[in-house]
């Protein structure tokens, strides 16, 4: 029995020493001016490829300066995954109650709630599991990056590393790859339906048919019209029906909920899929088929 305790604590320190050496490494005060090569998320999808004896398959990454990507798209990626961004300080308390609870519901460990900033430090440093452990992981380097870099400098990072398609990451590519343009001549259109992939880029294609993506699509448009990021041309306006209803969307909570809801609804070809992790502005809970939430970036704490 005293061999038992004995060996107990020894591995509830090595547990502990394993946690607290992320107040110190890694090193984050590089990135301040500098770019990352590679993140813990690229060298996993590899592993994955390796596995699946997809040897000659690679990382596709065009990195660029966040001066050359489109506003629409910045506004498009914080509506759809952080509509807090600029207000806290790397955690989204009220969406982290609301995803636990949801979990409580769901009887699963699923979490939810993450910020952009917590998306950043899992994508750069860790493995894309959702346990406890690496959750307190998350939490402490998110803490630093936050405390280190600056918020535009923190959006800059998200967007170049964030995978956007099977072995697309970085806006810069996924512009390229889906539109033929350039990150900074993004439309409103495109954006929304770049950001309505990021809980699962390898499910869902912002070129696709899918019901889902149309549907969070048009919600995060309809979101950056109403803010006044869009303005609608002439023939969208004379085609607009005249709005009856009192929905509003809320600028601390970012998407309403109740319209991710009844967007999330059977998919013509994948069956039901869940808000996933960026469905509402940090990992937006789920449904009875997952999307799977950390599988691609996000939006999930």
């Amino acid at each position: 029995m005293k061999l038992v305790r004995i060996l107990s604590a020894i591995l509830l320190l090595l547990l502990v020493a394993d946690i607290a050496r992320y107040f110190v490494v890694p090193d984050v005060g590089r990135l301040v001016d500098e770019n990352p090569a590679k993140t813990a998320f690229m060298e996993s999808r590899e592993a994955e490829w390796r596995r699946d004896g997809l040897i000659d398959k690679k990382i596709d990454q065009k990195w660029v300066s966040l001066d050359h990507v489109s506003q629409n798209l910045v506004k498009a990626v914080l509506i759809a995954e952080d509509d807090k961004f600029w207000q806290h300080e790397g955690f989204d308390y009220q969406a982290i109650e609301r995803a636990i609870e949801k979990n409580i519901l769901a009887k699963k460990f699923k979490m939810g709630g993450s910020t952009i900033s917590q998306q950043l430090a899992k994508n750069l440093y860790l493995s894309p599991s959702k346990n406890p452990i690496r959750k307190i992981k998350e939490a402490i380097l998110t803490w630093r990056l936050e405390k280190t870099l600056s918020k535009r400098r923190i959006l800059e990072l998200y967007v170049n590393v964030a995978e956007w398609g099977d072995g697309i990451f970085g806006i810069g590519q996924a512009a390229r790859h889906y539109y033929g343009v350039s990150a900074a001549r993004l439309t409103a259109r495109q954006a929304s339906r770049l950001a309505a992939i990021l809980p699962n880029p390898i499910l869902y294609s912002p070129k696709g048919s899918s019901r889902y993506v149309r549907n969070r699509s048009s919600i995060i448009y309809a979101i950056m019209r109403k803010r006044g990021v869009v303005v609608p041309d002439y023939r969208e306006v004379m085609a607009l029906t005249p709005d009856t209803t009192a929905v509003v969307d809320s600028v601390v909570i970012g998407i309403p909920e109740n319209l991710m809801d009844q967007s999330l609804s059977s998919d013509s070809t994948t069956g039901k899929v869940s808000e996933g992790d960026g469905v509402q502005p940090a990992e937006k809970g789920e449904s009875t088929t997952e999307v799977p939430a950390e599988s691609g970036n996000n939006s999930t704490p």
